[in-house]
Protein backbone atom coordinates (compact mmCIF):
# COMPACT_ATOMS: atom_id res chain seq x y z
CA UNK A 1 0.00 0.00 0.00
CA UNK A 2 0.95 3.70 -0.63
CA UNK A 3 -0.40 7.07 0.28
CA UNK A 4 -1.79 9.58 -2.49
CA UNK A 5 0.19 12.53 -0.75
CA UNK A 6 3.47 10.28 -1.13
CA UNK A 7 3.27 9.72 -5.04
CA UNK A 8 4.28 12.47 -7.50
CA UNK A 9 3.67 10.32 -10.84
CA UNK A 10 2.41 6.85 -11.82
CA UNK A 11 5.87 5.17 -12.61
CA UNK A 12 5.76 2.41 -10.42
CA UNK A 13 2.22 2.31 -8.94
CA UNK A 14 2.24 -1.28 -11.43
CA UNK A 15 0.69 -4.05 -8.21
CA UNK A 16 -0.17 -1.26 -6.02
CA UNK A 17 -3.00 -0.15 -4.31
CA UNK A 18 -2.91 3.56 -3.18
CA UNK A 19 -5.11 4.97 -0.24
CA UNK A 20 -6.53 7.75 -1.39
CA UNK A 21 -9.14 9.90 -3.47
CA UNK A 22 -9.44 7.76 -6.79
CA UNK A 23 -10.31 11.18 -8.73
CA UNK A 24 -6.65 12.72 -7.83
CA UNK A 25 -5.20 9.30 -8.50
CA UNK A 26 -6.32 8.49 -11.26
CA UNK A 27 -5.46 11.98 -13.01
CA UNK A 28 -1.44 10.79 -12.54
CA UNK A 29 -2.53 8.34 -15.51
CA UNK A 30 -1.89 8.73 -19.00
CA UNK A 31 -4.81 8.24 -21.62
CA UNK A 32 -5.32 4.94 -22.11
CA UNK A 33 -2.36 3.56 -20.03
CA UNK A 34 -5.30 1.28 -18.44
CA UNK A 35 -6.55 -2.00 -20.12
CA UNK A 36 -9.23 -2.56 -18.14
CA UNK A 37 -11.06 -0.60 -15.27
CA UNK A 38 -13.01 -3.32 -13.22
CA UNK A 39 -15.06 -1.92 -10.40
CA UNK A 40 -17.75 -1.71 -8.06
CA UNK A 41 -18.55 1.99 -7.24
CA UNK A 42 -20.84 2.83 -4.20
CA UNK A 43 -24.13 3.20 -5.21
CA UNK A 44 -24.91 5.88 -2.94
CA UNK A 45 -27.93 4.22 -1.32
CA UNK A 46 -26.68 5.09 2.19
CA UNK A 47 -29.52 4.32 4.86
CA UNK A 48 -31.62 2.71 2.19
CA UNK A 49 -30.04 -0.23 2.04
CA UNK A 50 -28.86 -0.57 5.57
CA UNK A 51 -31.99 0.67 8.06
CA UNK A 52 -33.65 -2.02 9.27
CA UNK A 53 -33.85 -5.52 7.89
CA UNK A 54 -32.11 -8.68 8.92
CA UNK A 55 -29.10 -8.69 6.33
CA UNK A 56 -28.26 -5.00 7.59
CA UNK A 57 -28.88 -6.52 11.34
CA UNK A 58 -26.99 -9.73 10.76
CA UNK A 59 -23.40 -7.74 9.99
CA UNK A 60 -23.74 -4.40 12.38
CA UNK A 61 -24.09 -2.35 10.00
CA UNK A 62 -24.90 0.91 11.19
CA UNK A 63 -28.24 2.57 10.67
CA UNK A 64 -27.78 5.56 8.57
CA UNK A 65 -25.30 3.60 6.11
CA UNK A 66 -21.63 4.62 5.41
CA UNK A 67 -20.44 7.70 5.04
CA UNK A 68 -18.83 6.98 1.83
CA UNK A 69 -22.31 5.35 0.17
CA UNK A 70 -24.08 8.93 1.03
CA UNK A 71 -24.16 9.88 -2.53
CA UNK A 72 -23.03 8.37 -6.03
CA UNK A 73 -19.79 9.33 -7.50
CA UNK A 74 -18.85 12.30 -8.82
CA UNK A 75 -19.46 12.30 -12.92
CA UNK A 76 -15.82 13.80 -12.87
CA UNK A 77 -14.54 10.53 -11.76
CA UNK A 78 -16.55 8.40 -14.50
CA UNK A 79 -14.44 10.50 -16.86
CA UNK A 80 -11.42 9.37 -15.44
CA UNK A 81 -12.32 5.84 -15.78
CA UNK A 82 -13.44 6.50 -19.48
CA UNK A 83 -9.68 8.72 -20.37
CA UNK A 84 -7.03 6.50 -18.76
CA UNK A 85 -8.51 3.16 -19.60
CA UNK A 86 -9.32 1.29 -23.22
CA UNK A 87 -12.47 -1.04 -21.96
CA UNK A 88 -14.29 -0.18 -18.46
CA UNK A 89 -16.59 -2.99 -16.73
CA UNK A 90 -18.77 -0.90 -13.79
CA UNK A 91 -20.56 -2.73 -11.43
CA UNK A 92 -24.16 -1.51 -10.26
CA UNK A 93 -24.08 0.79 -13.99
CA UNK A 94 -27.82 0.63 -13.85
CA UNK A 95 -27.03 3.05 -10.31
CA UNK A 96 -24.76 5.50 -12.68
CA UNK A 97 -27.13 5.73 -15.83
CA UNK A 98 -26.44 9.40 -16.61
CA UNK A 99 -22.68 8.92 -17.21
CA UNK A 100 -22.91 5.72 -18.92
CA UNK A 101 -23.17 5.28 -23.13
CA UNK A 102 -25.33 2.78 -24.10
CA UNK A 103 -24.08 -0.88 -24.18
CA UNK A 104 -24.77 -4.00 -25.51
CA UNK A 105 -22.97 -5.85 -23.11
CA UNK A 106 -24.41 -6.45 -19.77
CA UNK A 107 -23.00 -8.67 -17.13
CA UNK A 108 -25.44 -10.10 -14.81
CA UNK A 109 -24.29 -12.40 -11.40
CA UNK A 110 -27.37 -14.68 -10.91
CA UNK A 111 -27.36 -15.04 -7.05
CA UNK A 112 -30.00 -17.75 -7.29
CA UNK A 113 -31.57 -16.99 -4.13
CA UNK A 114 -35.51 -17.14 -2.87
CA UNK A 115 -34.16 -15.42 0.87
CA UNK A 116 -33.53 -12.01 -0.30
CA UNK A 117 -35.64 -9.41 -2.98
CA UNK A 118 -31.75 -8.98 -4.44
CA UNK A 119 -31.52 -11.77 -7.10
CA UNK A 120 -29.08 -9.96 -9.68
CA UNK A 121 -26.25 -7.32 -9.31
CA UNK A 122 -25.65 -5.85 -12.99
CA UNK A 123 -22.55 -4.99 -14.49
CA UNK A 124 -22.06 -1.92 -17.43
CA UNK A 125 -19.46 -2.43 -19.95
CA UNK A 126 -17.81 -0.63 -22.91
CA UNK A 127 -17.43 -4.11 -24.51
CA UNK A 128 -18.69 -4.88 -28.04
CA UNK A 129 -19.74 -8.41 -27.04
CA UNK A 130 -22.88 -10.41 -25.99
CA UNK A 131 -24.18 -10.14 -22.62
CA UNK A 132 -23.08 -12.85 -20.21
CA UNK A 133 -24.31 -14.54 -17.19
CA UNK A 134 -22.45 -15.27 -13.97
CA UNK A 135 -24.47 -18.20 -11.92
CA UNK A 136 -23.25 -18.28 -8.39
CA UNK A 137 -25.33 -18.68 -5.39
CA UNK A 138 -25.26 -16.48 -2.18
CA UNK A 139 -25.12 -18.35 0.97
CA UNK A 140 -27.47 -17.33 4.03
CA UNK A 141 -24.40 -18.17 6.11
CA UNK A 142 -21.85 -15.82 3.59
CA UNK A 143 -19.91 -17.82 2.94
CA UNK A 144 -20.26 -17.10 -0.56
CA UNK A 145 -17.01 -14.90 -0.24
CA UNK A 146 -15.08 -17.10 2.31
CA UNK A 147 -14.72 -14.23 4.70
CA UNK A 148 -16.89 -10.72 4.54
CA UNK A 149 -14.40 -7.81 4.92
CA UNK A 150 -16.51 -5.39 2.84
CA UNK A 151 -20.39 -4.78 3.25
CA UNK A 152 -20.51 -4.37 -0.49
CA UNK A 153 -17.62 -7.13 -1.10
CA UNK A 154 -17.75 -9.24 -4.22
CA UNK A 155 -16.66 -12.76 -4.44
CA UNK A 156 -13.13 -13.53 -5.80
CA UNK A 157 -14.42 -16.08 -8.01
CA UNK A 158 -17.08 -13.88 -9.84
CA UNK A 159 -13.84 -11.19 -10.19
CA UNK A 160 -11.49 -14.29 -11.65
CA UNK A 161 -14.69 -14.94 -14.16
CA UNK A 162 -14.29 -11.22 -15.51
CA UNK A 163 -11.06 -11.52 -15.28
CA UNK A 164 -10.41 -15.15 -17.47
CA UNK A 165 -13.51 -13.81 -20.02
CA UNK A 166 -12.92 -9.91 -20.91
CA UNK A 167 -8.72 -9.96 -19.96
CA UNK A 168 -5.75 -11.86 -20.78
CA UNK A 169 -2.52 -12.35 -18.79
CA UNK A 170 -0.25 -9.58 -18.31
CA UNK A 171 -3.03 -6.63 -18.97
CA UNK A 172 -3.12 -4.05 -16.93
CA UNK A 173 -6.28 -3.61 -14.91
CA UNK A 174 -7.51 -0.30 -12.39
CA UNK A 175 -10.19 -0.44 -9.94
CA UNK A 176 -10.68 3.14 -8.39
CA UNK A 177 -12.94 1.82 -5.64
CA UNK A 178 -11.18 -1.37 -4.70
CA UNK A 179 -12.86 -1.64 -1.21
CA UNK A 180 -11.06 -4.75 0.43
CA UNK A 181 -8.57 -5.69 -2.54
CA UNK A 182 -11.31 -8.28 -4.38
CA UNK A 183 -9.96 -7.25 -7.66
CA UNK A 184 -5.88 -7.33 -6.91
CA UNK A 185 -6.55 -10.74 -5.56
CA UNK A 186 -8.05 -11.82 -8.74
CA UNK A 187 -5.38 -10.24 -10.54
CA UNK A 188 -2.52 -11.53 -8.70
CA UNK A 189 -4.79 -15.18 -9.31
CA UNK A 190 -4.90 -15.00 -12.91
CA UNK A 191 -0.92 -13.16 -13.70
CA UNK A 192 -3.11 -9.90 -14.32
CA UNK A 193 -0.92 -6.35 -13.21
CA UNK A 194 -3.05 -3.78 -11.51
CA UNK A 195 -3.33 -0.46 -9.92
CA UNK A 196 -5.92 0.18 -7.41
CA UNK A 197 -7.07 3.18 -4.85
CA UNK A 198 -9.37 2.98 -2.15
CA UNK A 199 -10.11 5.69 0.16
CA UNK A 200 -10.29 3.87 3.67
CA UNK A 201 -7.00 2.98 5.29
CA UNK A 202 -8.73 0.43 6.83
CA UNK A 203 -9.66 -1.47 4.04
CA UNK A 204 -6.46 -0.91 2.52
CA UNK A 205 -5.04 -2.58 5.79
CA UNK A 206 -7.40 -5.50 5.13
CA UNK A 207 -6.56 -5.55 1.74
CA UNK A 208 -2.95 -5.99 2.10
CA UNK A 209 -3.46 -9.22 4.24
CA UNK A 210 -5.48 -10.62 2.13
CA UNK A 211 -2.91 -10.15 -0.72
CA UNK A 212 -0.46 -11.60 1.17
CA UNK A 213 -2.29 -14.84 1.76
CA UNK A 214 -1.68 -17.90 -0.69
CA UNK A 215 -5.07 -19.46 0.05
CA UNK A 216 -7.83 -17.00 -0.47
CA UNK A 217 -9.96 -15.87 2.93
Amino acid sequence: MKYLKDIEDWQGLKNEVVCGDCLEGMKLLPDKSIDLVLTDPPYGLGGRITNGGGWAKKRGLPKGGYDWDQKVPSRGRFEEMFRISEEQIIWGGNYFIEFLKSSRCWLIWDKAVKFTAITNELAWTSLDKKPAIFKMMLQQDDSTYGKRHHPTQKPVELMRWILENYSKEGDLICDPFMGSWTTARACKDLGRDFIGFELSEKYCKVGEERLRQEVMF
